[in-house]
Formats: C-alpha cells, structure tokens, sequence
C-alpha cells in the first residue's frame, strides 16, 4: 500500500486513477493538484482526491507514488516543476498517449532523477472528458503500455506493473519508437479520420440533412470525433510523422479502392472487400489477419 498518491492533473486519467486506487485499498491518502483551481475544489467535492494541493510541487510532497496526467504538450512543464522534489524511492507515471516526446521531455529535464519515471500508456478513455466523468473501473480489463527507459529503476518498473495489474490491467513492454508507431496506426489515425470524416458531412450544404438520416453505423464510425479537440490537437501534433506515414498509407489503400470504383472493376472490388472483411471477422475472434489487403 502507498501512502500518498500525488495527482497532477485531476481529470478524466488521474481521477479515475485515484478512485481506482483507493478502491483497491491501495493508498491512504490522495493529493491532487490541477491547473484550475474549480478542478480541485470539484474532484475533492466529489471524493477523487482528500486534500487539494496549491502547486505540483506541493503534490509531489510527500508522495510515494506520482501521476502525471497532463496533456502531453504540458509533459516538459511539468517535470520542471516538480523535479526538484523526486525521490529515486517515488514512482512517478505518466499517462500520455505518445511517449517519444514524453520521453524526451523526461531527458532533458530530469538529469540523474530519470530513473523514477515509469513512461505508461493505459489504453482507456472515454468521450466525455473532467473529473466529472471520472471512473474507478475505466482501467479495469484493459492495457497497459510501459515504455521504461534504460536508466530506469528496475524495481520501479515492476512496482508499476504490480501497480496496474491490481486495477485489472494486462501491462505490456515496448519501446517508445515502436509504441508510437504502432498508436499512430491503431488510435492516432482513426481519430484523425473521425474528425475529417464528420467535418466533410458537416460541412455540405446539405450536411444537415443527411445528419438526420444516419444510422447506427455513422454513430460507431464517428463516435471518437466528440474526444476532447484540445487532448487530441496535443497528440496528433506530438505524434505527427507516424500520424502522417499511416496517413499516406491510407490514402494509397483509398486510391486503390476509387480506381476499381473509376474502372466498374466488380470482381477486384468485391475480392479487396472480401479481404478487409475477412481480416476484420479474424481480428475481432482473436486471431491475426491470416493475409492483408495489399
């Protein structure tokens, strides 16, 4: 059990870190500290956090265990203004969506310190955003990134996985690069596409009422694009040259799909078709795709 949880940042992340934690029984007290003090005063009204701390600083204090849960543009910031108070003892996490720059960040600034960070990626969220969509069970079943240095604290890296896995996590290893290859593909992208997507209906003149007409299937292919614009400015633009190669990707996969389209082309339409569908059903049962559109 810890002591003390200091939260900075007490959003949708670090408030449902926090009350995932303490429902656990795994710390006693919680410290939460957050750029608007209405945030602090709101997560300590509704029990996320037990005692609102006036600076980062102050939330580090103290603390045995540390959350970041800032927007990762915030990420450099923000170990400035708490390194002078990290312990080699404290585990410190993030829970950043990209984790080159946070990385980075982390280097530049921590110097002999960087051995108590612990790079995390929890693969959770929700649309709604605020300590008011707080939950103690969003963690629950899903996984967990790390992405540890080679100067980090061994036994911090596994107080970390012990950590996530007692809120129900499956924790996983990768290095930076590969993790925000790999995000850019499976997260980044579809949600710069949910975006441009819902834009270009939105948009037409007739956008309006082709809006009333969509069925369940927009509402799935669309719902990512009501996440919060300032989280996702962050991480595209943190992320952007993976962004962009998956993007040219795409656009090729797409060109491929309009020229059978131009040429009336049914039979290699239908066989491109056949074998996204078939990756898909293979996926969703658990399996790899046993062959990729090429």
């Amino acid at each position: 059990m810890f002591n003390q949880l200091g939260v900075i940042g007490c959003g949708l992340m670090g408030g449902s870190f926090a009350l995932a934690l303490k429902k656990a029984g795994l710390v006693k007290r919680v410290v939460g500290y957050s750029k608007s003090p209405s945030t602090t005063e709101t997560a300590k009204r509704l029990g996320v956090i037990d005692i609102a701390a006036e600076s980062a600083l102050l939330a580090v204090a103290s603390s045995d265990i540390v959350l970041l849960a800032v927007p990762v543009a915030a990420t450099e910031a923000t170990f400035r203004a708490v390194k002078h108070l990290v312990d080699p003892k404290v585990l410190m996490m993030d829970v950043g969506s990209t984790k080159c720059d946070v990385v980075d960040a982390a280097q530049r600034v921590l110097g002999k310190q960087i051995g108590s960070f612990v790079p995390c990626h929890p693969i959770a969220g929700k649309e709604q955003s605020g300590v008011q969509a707080a939950d103690a069970a969003l963690y629950q079943g899903r996984q967990v990134i790390l992405t540890p240095l080679p100067q980090t604290d061994a036994t911090l890296i596994q107080k970390a996985t012990d950590v996530w896995s007692a809120l129900g996590c499956q924790v996983l290893k990768m290095t930076p690069q590969n993790h925000d290859a790999a995000f850019a593909a499976v997260s980044h992208l579809p949600h710069l596409l949910a975006y441009a997507y819902f834009s270009t209906i939105a948009n037409q003149a007739a956008g309006r009422d082709y809006l009333s007409l969509a069925g369940p299937g927009f509402r799935d292919f669309t719902r990512i694009a009501a996440s919060d614009p300032a989280i996702w400015r962050d991480i595209l633009l943190a992320n952007k040259q993976e962004v962009l190669a998956q993007s040219q990707r795409f656009r090729d996969m797409l060109a491929r799909f309009e020229l059978l389209l131009q040429q009336d082309n049914a039979q290699a339409l239908e066989a491109l078709l056949q074998q996204a569908s078939d990756g898909r059903s293979q996926w969703q049962m658990g399996q790899m795709p046993g062959s990729r559109p090429r």
